[in-house]
C-alpha cells in the first residue's frame, strides 16, 4: 500500500521506517551495514542508500533519532538525493520509542502540519 507520509527512527544501528496513514501502517526495520563505523560518526554509505531508497516515494518525511546519525543521514540525503531533502518535513530527537509512540507522534506531527501546508502528489 502507498502513504503519503513516512517517519524513520535512525540510530548507529538500524532504522525503522513506516509508512503510514491515519488508519493503517507498513513498518520496515533495516539494519547498519558497518554499525561500528556509524557509532565513531562515520557515514554507512550502504545503510543510509537502503533508507533514503526506502522513502523515496514518500510525501513528506520525519526523521527521528537519539543521536548523531540522524543528521548523517541528512547529509547523505542532501549530498545523493536533494530533491528527496525538500521532502523532509523535520528532523527531531528521539530517545528509544516504542513502534507505537513513533507512530503516535508522526501521525499528530503530520496532522498538525497537514492543517497548514497543501499535500502535493
Amino acid at each position: 500500500m502507498s502513504h503519503f507520509h513516512a517517519v524513520v527512527w535512525i540510530d548507529h544501528t538500524q532504522a525503522k521506517i513506516f509508512h503510514f496513514n491515519a488508519q493503517d501502517a507498513d513498518k520496515l526495520t533495516l539494519h547498519a551495514h558497518h554499525p561500528k563505523l556509524a557509532e565513531k560518526h562515520h557515514m554507512d554509505e550502504h545503510f543510509f542508500g537502503d533508507i533514503t531508497q526506502s522513502i523515496s516515494n514518500a510525501g513528506e518525511v520525519l526523521i527521528t533519532g537519539p543521536a548523531q546519525t540522524k543528521m548523517a543521514l541528512i547529509k547523505y540525503i542532501a549530498h545523493h538525493d536533494a530533491h528527496l531533502l525538500s521532502r523532509v518535513a523535520g528532523v527531531e530527537s528521539a530517545d528509544h520509542p516504542t513502534d507505537g509512540q513513533m507512530l503516535a507522534h508522526a501521525r499528530a506531527y503530520f496532522e498538525t502540519r497537514d492543517h497548514m501546508t497543501a499535500q502535493k502528489v
